[in-house]
């Protein structure tokens, strides 16, 4: 059988691909190497934080208000609850990126803030122990996103809607033709031909298309989770998700949910890149150590016995930007590499982005070119 689409990665971002192309009616085939979900790649974990005060750029805040929305039709279409909205809190120096990002994108926007020092984060919530002269924006929006939930539910959906999704089956190869005439995709199962490619494969991108080596690096993350001394203030209604510059770095941290611990995590927590088959996924003692030490500075409520401690994979460009275009030489082909440790809330938006790349004539009404390939290939 020809497809019209086939979908290579259904993690976070390849599972809303597929419902968003077969919503509209494309004979559509996902391909994913390991489980659905699983632990291997960038997308586990329980939650991932969702927040409309956008330090990174302002541009992404768009994209964030439609992605909400999809969230929306993803719990209608699927009864799956998968976002949730107790607020977020994005802080450091008064002068400092997160802050005074977080800040002019909130006044850009015109999103209902606060702006709050560490005292008063502290007075409010008390799980926090924030020195006091930070500076913070809380967002009421702000929250979390089951993560492994949601590409179950995406999946769900998609198969409602009449796609093929097939796991444990490794792409060893895609071959795009020449003039924009279609695309082959060879597994260890079987080889299949469709008209388009999405390559939404995390940590593998560079594998599959070798134009991203240098430009799609893997990293390894780990995340802990501590059971709180007083776990009446780790709750997600009493504790807003974070994102804090810290003399330690830059950290960001959730409540407790499902894991009887309260998450969080050291964005490049040990700076180790490598490529993912050679990921190291034992967690170490310096993992512990370097997370432990934050949490005993910043949430002394928070620092009781160790409830888990996980590692996934970022997937870095060098702008720590996204990647949401077409392969320059096939147009038959999109990439999408929305990582860099921040992409996962925009997954259900960044479906719809692929599904307009890939159908029609390619274009899309979100505003991505602060996102699009060539700024990247240009600077190397």
């Amino acid at each position: 059988m020809a497809y019209d689409v086939i979908v290579v990665g259904i993690g976070g971002m390849g599972s809303a691909a597929a419902w968003q192309l077969a919503r509209r009616g494309q004979r559509v085939l996902g391909l994913e190497r390991f489980d659905i979900p699983h632990a291997m790649g960038s997308s586990h974990g329980v939650t991932r934080i969702i927040r409309l005060p956008y330090y990174e750029d302002p541009a992404y805040v768009p994209l964030l208000h439609r992605a909400y929305a999809l969230w929306r039709e993803l719990e209608a279409a699927t009864g799956e609850r998968v976002l949730i909205t107790h607020g977020s809190l994005d802080g450091g120096l008064e002068d400092g990126e997160v802050f005074a990002g977080a800040l002019a994108s909130a006044r850009l926007h015109a999103l209902p803030h606060e702006v709050l020092t560490g005292a008063q984060v502290n007075e409010r919530h008390p799980g926090y122990s924030l020195p006091a002269g930070m500076r913070t924006v809380f967002q009421p929006q702000g929250g979390y996103v089951m993560s492994e939930r949601a590409i179950v539910a995406h999946v769900r959906a998609a198969q409602a809607a009449g796609a093929e999704i097939h796991a444990r089956e490794r792409v060893l190869g895609c071959e795009a033709r020449g003039g924009g005439e279609g695309v082959v995709v060879t597994t260890d199962r079987s080889r299949y031909e469709a008209g388009r490619l999405v390559l939404t494969a995390g940590a593998w991108m560079a594998d599959l298309a070798p134009l991203l080596q240098g430009i799609a690096v893997p990293e390894r993350q780990v995340l802990a989770w501590l059971q709180p001394q007083a776990p009446e203030l780790f709750t997600p209604e009493r504790f807003p998700v974070f994102n804090l510059e810290a003399a330690e770095g830059r950290y960001y941290g959730f409540p407790v949910v499902e894991v009887p611990g309260f998450k969080f995590g050291r964005y490049h927590h040990r700076g180790e890149t490598m490529p993912a088959e050679a990921m190291r996924r034992e967690v170490e003692a310096e993992d512990e150590a370097l997370l432990r030490g934050f949490a005993e500075r910043y949430f002394p409520h928070g620092t009781g016995p160790t409830m888990a401690l996980r590692a996934c994979i970022f997937t870095n460009t060098p702008d720590e930007h996204f990647i949401l275009d077409h392969h320059p030489a096939y147009r038959q082909v999109v990439l999408a590499s929305p990582c860099s440790g921040h992409g996962y809330k925009f997954c259900s938006v960044v479906g719809e982005v692929l599904a307009d790349l890939a159908t029609g004539d390619g274009a899309t009404r979100h505003g991505i070119g602060f996102l699009r390939l060539g700024r990247l290939r240009s600077a190397a």
